[in-house]
């Protein structure tokens, strides 16, 4: 895409003002340019954000084994390069060539920083064009500089396309099941075994997971042996967000870390109304992202999917072990990771995992589905939101419901759109007691709480919302409630209390059984279930770990 399109542009490609330009320009190392010089390429691990006096310069998308190169903008005088990878740590996936022979300034990573932590006028310019350059880039040409290769109905490609969603990757995916996806499997040099795939400038991955695709991004956890964190936050859901903002932003050395994608739950929802100063709404895939790009403006490091096996203290020294044995010292560890999703006994129910059971209602399951009818099981605000979000998508939804009153446990307003709508049927006393089908999903057997009736309905995607349960069987030493949950703060029984004994000390809010470690979100026990309180623990956590930290 070139300069002189949508007048939308100008936020993605803006031209620095005259004291912009020399506050900018006070940062860089000059340097003469020739054409066809290359200034980055694609596949660098990093790169230095890069100011022009003179000339100009193209921003390409390198030829793959699909795709010829094209050039997607087009830079002169007065105007930066750089993209949102600047924050995240993705490789870079777009080449930067001298088209004009001129004069640059090369502004080094580590001044990039410091610019963007001191100077809000051009932190604040240079945010908004790297996110509408993002939004540009996927929606243009550079998606092609990253190509999802699968199968519509399928787990690992699922997967793949999710964990690339809650990146806000520039991407594609090629829908294997049509003419112009089986030709451009065999463009790759793929074959039907090889999928899912990912195809990019530098490299074809096959049986491709979300841990090789990050590994290979360079967004894979590649701190040094023996880093020790300021604070090390466990879960990316609003609440694990939420403390890596805060501690990034007030000065403590941050780092992130989620098994699967960020977002958490929050992610999955299709829209969120009661969130406050938002009163038309927005997704949760739109809030979790704004909040992540917001964790990394702040130098906060955001790594998955990355998962936590083991919590320990040793010598003093806090410490988090990966599943593949690396430890990750800390200060202080926030532990956000939520809940996992609860599932229905049913034969066969792995089986259609992601081939048509669901634990989220986005645009990408929802594409899954589209035009064929579906079945929502639960019975609070999730169930609620995505109903209405598929039965607008063009789906025929039922919403099974094993309460006796859609009510119970759903909001007002949610309950009476629903039982408006008449897209959505509303099975109440139901419950899902079989599934069939070959390698998808097809149909499903419903049966009567009261009566016991039961039939099979048409169904191609069922979206199981019936709760979750906390995800706390890694914390071998952390006192937990009945249910698993994190006791906290005055939660904490006096035979709990021992290790705080010796510090002299009582348990800090948030804290739990061993000192340092705190707890927020719906990991905790007693906390409400609710994104706007999952951001507000998240947030106030950090505030305890400032006083642990200095006691």
């Amino acid at each position: 895409m070139t300069l002189d399109g949508p007048a939308g542009l100008e936020v993605a490609f803006p031209v620095l003002s005259g004291a912009q330009w020399d506050r900018l320009w006070a940062l860089a190392i000059p340097e003469d340019v020739e054409v066809g010089e290359v200034l980055f390429r694609a596949g660098d691990r990093s790169y230095d954000l890069v100011v022009i006096e003179s000339g100009e310069v193209e921003i390409v998308r390198e030829a793959t084994g699909v795709a010829p190169e094209v050039v997607v903008a087009r830079h002169g005088a007065g105007r930066f390069l750089g993209e949102l990878n600047m924050l995240t740590g993705q490789a870079v996936y777009l080449t930067a060539r001298v088209a004009a022979a001129g004069r640059v300034g090369r502004v080094s990573p580590e001044r990039f920083r410091k610019m963007m932590g001191e100077d809000p006028e051009l932190s604040d310019l240079v945010l908004r064009a790297f996110m509408a350059r993002r939004r540009v880039l996927r929606e243009g040409e550079g998606a092609l500089s990253l190509e999802i290769l699968g199968e519509r109905v399928s787990a690992p490609t699922l997967a793949l396309r999710n964990w690339a969603a809650r990146q806000e990757l520039a991407h594609i995916w090629v829908d294997v099941d049509t003419e112009p996806g089986r030709a451009q499997v065999a463009a790759a040099g793929l074959g039907v075994d090889d999928l899912p795939a990912v195809v990019t400038p530098t490299a074809v991955l096959r049986h491709a997971t979300p841990g090789e695709l990050a590994s290979h991004l360079g967004l894979a956890y590649d701190a040094p042996p023996g880093r020790v964190f300021d604070l090390v936050v466990v879960g990316g859901g609003p609440a694990g967000l939420a403390a890596a903002v805060y501690g990034a932003s007030e000065g403590l050395d941050t780092v992130l870390l989620d098994g699967v994608a960020v977002g958490g739950q929050a992610a999955a929802s299709s829209r969120i109304e009661n969130y406050l100063g938002f009163p038309s709404g927005l997704s949760g895939g739109e809030l979790t992202g704004l909040a992540l790009v917001q964790a990394q403006k702040f130098g906060a490091r955001i790594t998955s999917p990355c998962e936590a096996r083991a919590l320990c203290a040793r010598d003093g020294q806090l410490g988090v072990e990966l599943v593949d044995g690396t430890r990750i010292g800390a200060h202080a560890v926030i532990v956000a990771t939520g809940a996992r999703y609860r599932t229905l006994e049913l034969d066969r129910w792995a089986d259609f995992e992601g081939a048509g059971i669901y634990y989220a209602a986005t645009e990408l399951e929802a594409r899954a589905c589209e035009d064929s009818p579906v079945v929502v099981v639960g019975g609070a605000n999730s169930a609620g939101q995505a109903a209405l979000f598929l039965a607008a998508r063009g789906s025929a939804v039922r919403l099974v419901v094993r309460s006796a009153e859609l009510t119970s446990g759903m909001s007002a307003y949610l309950a009476e759109r629903i039982v408006a709508d008449d897209r959505i049927s509303v099975h109440a006393s139901t419950e899902v007691v079989a599934l069939h089908g070959g390698a998808t999903l097809e149909r499903v057997t419903l049966a009567d709480r009261g009566t016991g009736e039961r039939r099979a309905v048409d169904c191609e995607g069922v979206f199981c919302f019936i709760g979750a349960q906390p995800e706390t069987g890694w914390l071998a030493d952390i006192a937990l409630d009945p249910d698993g949950f994190v006791r906290t703060g005055h939660d904490l029984g006096p035979d709990e209390l021992g290790a705080f004994a010796l510090l002299g000390r009582q348990p800090l809010p948030f804290e739990s059984s061993m000192p340092g470690v705190f707890a927020a979100g719906d990991v905790r026990h007693g906390s409400m279930k609710r994104v706007a309180a999952a951001v507000g623990e998240g947030a106030s956590a950090v505030r305890s770990v400032h006083q642990a930290i200095g006691a």
